[in-house]
């Protein structure tokens, strides 16, 4: 098995609490063209561990093995305001240096992949809630990562763009192969995405799950209830 990403005794603390450990020892290995999905309850270091694969924050100890590629989309979208869909979802691709006959199809490749074909010329403050975290998922996968990050970034939309969603980016990673690392804090959304999940609490990467149900999943089947038992069990243990 081909490992993308690889942690190895990772632990953080930030100064001024030298006695708070925001995650600690956590070892995983997560494989190529995998969805892998951290849940816990706030607090328990999840998104942390997910900005220190990302870059954005760096270990106390332990190493990280990763690709030098890693595009991350934020529970907000993060846009640039005073940007258009086109230029916000360019806006890697130019600091890369990409020609631009290059850019022009890929913006047209990811936008039309996120169901956003005519958005070019609108701004984020013209869009819903949905279209922006569409619009932030293009902007990452366009500059092609080898590993996509996403830090709950569905948690903040009405249940029926959510669902609707969650079928884009299951089909963008079975269309792509792309290796996914994601937070959430709902089991059920985990259960529905996932390939293996894992639970934190603590600062601790308590266990490893693996999601052995056929995909598409349905939420209402008895094993989806027993997995869900299962590790509600292991989070409030």
């Amino acid at each position: 098995m081909n490992h993308v990403v690889t942690l190895d005794n990772i632990s953080k603390k930030y100064p001024g609490t030298p006695d708070k450990w925001v995650v600690q020892n956590v070892n995983l290995k997560v494989s190529q063209g995998e969805f892998f999905c951290l849940i816990g309850p706030s607090g328990c270091g999840k998104s942390t561990l997910l900005k220190m694969i990302a870059g954005i924050e760096t270990p106390t100890s332990g190493n990280i093995t990763k690709p030098s590629n890693i595009s991350m989309v934020f529970q907000s979208g993060a846009l640039l305001p005073w940007l258009t869909v086109k230029e916000n979802v360019t806006f890697g691709l130019k600091m890369a240096n990409t020609p631009k006959h290059l850019i022009e199809s890929q913006v047209a490749e990811y936008l039309r992949m996120v169901n956003l074909v005519g958005f070019n010329y609108k701004y984020p403050r013209q869009l819903s809630g949905g279209q922006r975290q569409r619009v932030g998922i293009a902007r990452a996968l366009a500059v092609k990562p080898e590993v996509l990050l996403l830090d709950e970034p569905f948690s903040a939309l009405d249940p029926l763009t959510t669902e609707e969603l969650h079928q884009d980016l299951l089909k963008i990673w079975q269309d792509t192969k792309i290796t996914i690392i994601m937070v959430s804090h709902l089991l059920e959304e985990a259960i529905l995405l996932a390939d293996r999940i894992g639970i934190m609490k603590d600062g601790n990467l308590k266990e490893v799950t693996e999601v052995n149900l056929q995909r598409p999943r349905n939420r209402r089947s008895e094993q989806f209830f027993e997995l869900g038992d299962k590790l509600y069990k292991l989070i409030q243990d």
